[in-house]
Formats: C-alpha cells, sequence, structure tokens
C-alpha cells in the first residue's frame, strides 16, 4: 500500500476527515453557543449584538459540514452509509433544526412585530440547542458503537441511537468520561498502554479551566481558543482510542468498519488527497480572512441584523 511520511492512503483520509470535522465543530460551535443562549439576552439591542457577532461568519462556517460530509462519503462510503441508517432520525432532526436556525437567524428582524420576533427568537435558540445535543448524540453513538453485522451492516433498531452514553455526552464531560471509563473498557485501551497519552486529556482539563479565567479577564480571543483546544481534544481522544476502527460493533469486534474494509480505493484516495491539500488551505484561508475582516466589537447599524 502506498504512504506518504510513513502513512498509508487510509489513516491520511481519515487525517483529513477528522480535521474538517474538528473545524466544523469549533467554528459552528461558536454559532451555536451564541444561538443557546440567544433567549437569555433580556435586551432588544443585546439580541442584535449577539446575532451580528456571527452574521457575517456562521453560513461560512457551515461550509465545513458540507466538506466534512463530501469527505466522508468520498473517502469511507461504507461508514456514511451506515451512520445515515443507524441515525436517520437525529440526521433528518438535525438538518431541520440548521433550516430553522437559518430562518431565525435572517427574517427574525424583518418585522418589528414583537410576537414576530419572539417566536423566530424562540426558533433560532431551540434550533440551535438541538443541533448541539443532536451531534452529541451521534458521537456518543460512535463511542459506544453501534450493532453490525458480517457484511458490515447496521442490525439495530430505529431508536438505537438512545443510550446512557449519548445522554451524558451532552450534558456533562465529567459523566461521560467516568462512564467511559467504567463501562467502555476499549475506550481507553490505547491511553493505559501508551501513559504519554494523558498529557491530551490533561491539556484538554487545563483549557476547560482556563476558558473562564481568560473571560473573567475579559482576553475573550484566548478564552475562544480555549474551547477550540478542548473541542480538538475531545475529537483527538475519540480518534485516537478508536482508530483503525471508525465504527466499533460491540456485539462482535470482528463485525466493526475501519478505515482499512470501509476505505474508497486507493487510487481514488490518492487523487482526494491531491484535491484536498489543495481545496481544505483554501477554505481555510477564507475562514481567517472573514474572521480578520470582521474582528472587533460589534456595532449595531442600518445594515445589522
Amino acid at each position: 500500500m502506498a504512504t506518504i511520511f510513513g502513512l498509508d492512503y487510509p489513516t491520511l483520509w481519515l487525517l483529513v476527515v477528522g480535521g474538517v470535522f474538528t473545524g466544523y465543530a469549533i467554528l459552528d460551535g461558536f454559532d451555536l453557543g451564541a444561538g443557546a443562549l440567544h433567549l437569555f439576552f433580556r435586551k432588544e439591542k443585546s439580541r442584535r449584538i449577539a446575532l451580528n457577532a456571527i452574521g457575517p461568519v456562521w453560513d461560512g462556517n457551515e461550509v465545513w459540514l458540507v466538506i466534512g460530509g463530501g469527505t466522508l462519503f468520498a473517502g469511507f462510503p461504507v461508514v456514511y452509509a451506515n451512520m445515515f441508517s443507524a441515525f436517520y432520525i437525529p440526521f433528518m432532526l438535525f438538518l431541520v433544526m440548521l433550516i430553522f436556525r437559518a430562518i431565525g437567524i435572517e427574517v427574525r428582524s424583518k418585522e418589528p412585530g414583537k410576537l414576530w420576533r419572539k417566536f423566530w427568537d424562540v426558533s433560532y435558540s431551540v434550533a440551535s440547542i438541538l443541533i448541539a445535543f443532536l451531534l452529541g448524540v451521534v458521537v456518543g453513538n460512535i463511542v459506544q458503537g453501534i450493532p453490525l453485522d458480517e457484511q458490515h451492516l447496521y442490525r439495530g433498531s430505529w431508536l438505537g441511537f438512545l443510550n446512557p452514553t449519548t445522554i451524558f455526552f451532552v450534558v456533562s464531560l465529567v459523566v461521560v468520561t467516568l462512564y467511559t471509563l467504567l463501562y467502555i473498557p476499549h475506550m481507553t485501551d490505547d491511553i493505559s498502554s501508551h501513559p504519554s497519552m494523558f498529557l491530551i486529556p490533561l491539556v484538554m482539563i487545563l483549557a476547560v479551566a482556563n476558558v473562564t479565567r481568560q473571560i473573567s479577564r475579559g482576553k475573550y480571543i484566548y478564552a475562544f481558543l480555549s474551547s477550540s483546544v478542548v473541542i480538538a481534544s475531545l475529537l483527538v481522544i475519540l480518534a485516537l482510542e478508536l482508530y483503525p476502527v471508525l465504527i466499533f460493533a460491540p456485539n462482535d469486534a470482528a463485525n466493526s468498519i475501519t478505515i482499512y474494509n470501509a476505505a474508497s480505493s486507493e487510487k481514488s484516495l490518492g487523487i482526494m488527497l491531491t484535491f484536498a491539500v489543495i481545496g481544505v488551505p483554501l477554505v481555510a484561508t477564507y475562514t481567517a480572512f472573514v474572521f480578520y475582516t470582521f474582528r472587533g466589537k460589534v456595532k449595531l447599524d442600518e445594515a445589522s441584523y
């Protein structure tokens, strides 16, 4: 199998997929947080300021989700198919909530009526919360694993995505960590056998503590960077503990889907890696440019939301 820098094509493509989804989690997480807090702002001016803080970037941040779905489908079509089979309801709800969030952002200020704005404020905020929750449900199930048969096809129930891990993953990082250590041993094997990997959760914990510290000091950019480290650390731990598995089959580990039995052909991966090397940095550069252009405090004017 061909390699680049000692890494085979499936592993390299996994890094591409993981990097893109990490980018989405960080960037749209910023938008979802603003939406989740929207109803806590009592003043109309405060809500408009929060909306305009994400106004120039929220739709661009969703591009990372589209790219992530495309890279997953192109590189690991078996995983893509099984995830939509297992998580059909969460994904459909996710798409509906994305629509309501977008409409809420764009139309809530188009009419001055209080009832109009109240409806879209609630829609926007609830949609943001549910989007984050549904993503947590999916990631929680990836941690837990889903039942697969010998042909790597999903063999669970249509409500099988509801289990303690998925709910705890969203509610509390601490509870998830304890639950994982006690009841999902395959997720801690690598860290246990490589003590140096404990540095990753240690960095994550320090970053969590630093978020509130930087907020109290008024250094919001450092708080955002720290929260980004938390998200990235969680996904890195997930990838390291599962690798080379993409979807674990708790009913029979032999049925698990790995980067090797789910990957596209080596030729296809090689061609796509060439495009990824060109395309992903371009999207990252555009995102950085937009954030830099609209940096600073938000000021309301006639063009504001």
